[in-house]
């Protein structure tokens, strides 16, 4: 009876509220096909394999669009006008109907009581100062999405939040990109071997940080990179670039997500601005401002394979649908690596002239997904090195430095444990040179290098597109110091949970 009790009452609290980061699932779909959440999400956002090969196709039923499709999108221009090209536009569509969604989700979340005092208290007797509040009730995000296919296998997407924690002045654009999907075809390629997306988008991460199903992101994805303190007075590594942001350019990608191989390949814009002005020595004297390469643009690369399991040939085959009780996929084995290669450039005014350190750096890794029915377990590793440059003691010129790096990743296991209900078990780790300058704060200095968390989570599907969610966020106790050299001591163990909807 007791179980039961604390169940009813856990049920409650994850239903009240809600912080969902950045997810987002297109109810748009739904109307135009006429169809549930559920035939392209698990648990939305999380796709199916259903749900992936209507992404690659560009936002269509993979196989005879026209023949579900319940609001017949309307023509520009006759069909017959293709056979009078180039002497004619070239005949396209738009939805019947306005595709377009709003999102919003709210959330409370309540700090452990050992969280640290990061500023500790001072011998005249003044109080240190900790995080505040413990517990907090907190609006998160009104957001607008679009999405769609204009014919020809051309598909947009475009969303953008309203407000961010209640605020509109903390909204902005995250995707916007017109994707042009089997442009192979042109050249006689084989069938979804190239198509190409412009615009701003989130680069093709093994798992989306942008549309996670996770209150919060995986760690190592928002991980920046910095240098050891003593060098910041003359330099330094200083790198704001983390894989959460979005990127602007153009991508080339080729295959399916949900079988066999896929890759994608990203030219994009130099994105690393350096996190505020660099340090001041005593012939030193910074250019405020942020700073980037024009004339240098980011690669990034991606591969993975997808080994298909199921017994059934016919089904292997296939792409996987929901069936009557509801998601399912192939059992898979998928395994995939990526790269990405940049330049972040600092500017500093030394005693002969303007000098511009131009630091490379890359960020490599493997993951993989491991999927049985309605369990699947998922991980990821990443190392992240950044070349320093920094002025010579005269600051008369650039001398090689100490390199900053930091490796990490994650690991997850997922379980619908019924149609509406999924269970979450998580490991984030993150081990950087010198990770305080990352997140723990300008007063705390870690001893270790090393972040952990645990995070048990649990999310309801009140409806197909109304989400309750709860996680705990677990993490050791870590002893430091801070900049006065103070012995503290940190564990911001955190309790999220929250209520999002989608229309």
């Amino acid at each position: 009876m007791r179980t039961r009790k604390l169940a009813v009452w856990i049920s409650i609290f994850a239903v009240a509220f809600v912080l969902v980061p950045y997810s987002q699932a297109i109810p748009a779909f739904s109307r135009q096909y006429g169809t549930s959440c559920t035939t392209c999400h698990i648990d939305f956002p999380k796709l199916n394999d259903f749900g992936k090969a209507f992404k690659d196709a560009g936002f269509k039923f993979p196989k005879n669009d026209e023949d579900f499709i319940k609001v017949p999108p309307v023509m520009l221009g006759a069909s017959a006008q293709k056979e009078m090209f180039p002497h004619v536009i070239w005949p396209g569509t738009i939805p019947g109907m306005p595709q377009i969604g709003l999102r919003f989700n709210t959330f409370f979340q309540v700090y452990s009581r050992n969280r640290n005092t990061i500023v500790p208290p001072q011998a005249d007797g003044t109080p240190g100062t900790t995080f505040t509040p413990r517990t907090d009730f907190q609006p998160g995000l009104f957001s607008i999405f679009t999405a769609g296919n204009f014919g020809s296998d051309i598909a947009f997407w475009v969303d953008d939040d309203f407000s961010v924690g209640g605020a509109n002045s903390n909204g902005g654009l995250g995707d916007g990109y017109l994707k042009f999907v089997n442009i192979g075809r042109l050249l006689k390629l084989p069938t979804d071997s190239l198509s190409l997306r412009i615009g701003q988008f989130e680069i093709d991460l093994p798992f989306s940080q942008a549309r996670t199903w996770n209150l919060s992101g995986w760690d190592i994805y928002d991980e920046a990179n910095f240098g050891v303190a003593s060098q910041l007075g003359l330099g330094g590594v200083n790198n704001a670039f983390a894989f959460s942001a979005p990127a602007q350019g153009v991508e080339f990608s080729g295959g399916h997500n949900y079988g066999g191989y896929h890759y994608s390949l990203a030219v994009i814009n130099q994105s690393t601005n350096p996190l505020g002005a660099p340090g001041a020595g005593p012939n030193v004297s910074p250019i405020v401002g942020t700073f980037s390469d024009s004339n240098f643009k980011d690669l990034y690369g991606r591969f993975q394979y997808r080994f298909n399991l199921e017994q059934d040939a016919t089904s292997r085959n296939d792409i996987q649908a929901a069936g009557p009780t509801g998601p399912r996929d192939h059992t898979y084995l998928q395994l995939g690596s990526y790269y990405f290669y940049g330049r972040s450039v600092q500017r500093f005014q030394g005693e002969s002239g303007t000098f511009a350190a131009r630091e490379p750096f890359y960020r490599v890794g493997g993951d993989f997904s491991f999927n049985y029915r309605t369990f699947n377990l998922f991980g990821l590793a990443m190392y992240g090195h950044d070349r320093d440059q920094e002025l010579n003691g005269s600051a008369t010129g650039l001398m090689g430095g100490q390199s900053a790096h930091f490796s990490g990743g994650f690991l997850e296991a997922d379980y619908l444990a019924l149609p509406w209900l999924m269970t979450i078990m998580r490991y984030d780790r993150v081990q950087s040179t010198d990770d305080f300058l990352n997140g723990s704060g300008s007063y705390f200095a870690s001893a270790s290098a090393t972040r952990n968390r645990f995070t048990p989570g649990v999310q309801f599907l009140i409806h197909a597109d109304i989400k309750a969610s709860f996680e705990y966020q677990i993490r050791p106790k870590q002893t430091g110091t801070d900049a006065s050299g103070n012995a503290l001591t940190q564990r911001t163990n955190q309790a999220v949970a929250g209520l999002e909807w989608v229309y």
